[in-house]
């Protein structure tokens, strides 16, 4: 089974805001469809901001007026001071909105979008096609269904897209047990590399929680010379297409 793309997650009927959405207006289309956040998007359907409930909850904590050449010059240094004072006066979507918006590619994995969600600690991101125009959106939650499979399933999954049809290995030549998403991987391997690219392809699989590398190998490719590494790597092919 190969990786999970987005699209097979994402939520194709949009809540959306644009530029000139009165702020207000964004808020009643969060409690109406019962969303957390929404992307504001240009006339061409390509997101140009997002907006949380954080950045409404920021037009409510407005902060205090500042007064002389101290407290305006400390404003100036501070970009979020800047940026939250600027929100918090804001009446329309493209004012409240945060930019850049982070958005992700349809065909990407699900390990993708995890990445990106993590990485900007948000809990939702706007879906685009190959030209950034919005399709549809994903949640922390969307994600989190892939989880939901199967040790039978994942197990049967290692054995056959990793260790058959990946390394040309026989099943059950290498050991693949699963608990509670998390894959042990006992046995040996070829060469040091193979024992690389099972380990990496296994946790890429869908349902996978982590890892366990109890693989040995033959041969330490790693320490060959360029010459014979090209000439093992052609006689292990040849054996393996016998």
């Amino acid at each position: 089974m190969k990786p999970t793309r987005i699209n097979a997650l994402m939520v194709e009927d949009v809540v959306t805001a644009v530029h000139g959405t009165p702020f207000k207006e964004v808020v009643r289309l969060l409690g109406e469809h019962r969303v957390s956040g929404l992307p504001v998007i240009d006339d061409d359907r390509k997101v140009i901001g997002v907006i949380s409930e954080t950045d409404l909850m920021l037009h409510q904590t407005r902060p205090p007026e500042a007064h002389g050449s101290f407290a305006t010059m400390a404003r100036r240094l501070n970009r979020a001071v800047r940026e939250r004072a600027a929100k918090s006066r804001a009446r329309t979507a493209g004012g409240v909105m945060s930019t850049p918006a982070v958005t992700v590619r349809a065909d990407a994995t699900v390990t993708e979008a995890a990445r990106l969600m993590a990485e900007h600690r948000i809990e939702r991101l706007p879906v685009v096609d190959e030209d950034h125009r919005l399709v549809g959106i994903v949640t922390r939650h969307d994600l989190l269904q892939v989880f939901l499979r199967g040790d039978e399933d994942i197990q049967r999954d290692v054995q056959r897209e990793v260790f058959v049809n990946t390394l040309w290995i026989a099943p059950h030549t290498v050991e693949a047990t699963v608990e509670n998403g998390v894959v042990t991987l006992t046995g040996q391997l070829e060469r040091r590399s193979d024992t690389a690219v099972a380990v990496g392809m296994t946790r890429r699989l869908d349902g996978v929680v982590d890892v366990v590398d109890h693989l040995s190998y033959r041969l330490d490719d790693k320490r060959l010379r360029p010459a014979e590494q090209a000439l093992h790597g052609v006689a292990d092919d040849w054996l393996r297409g016998l």
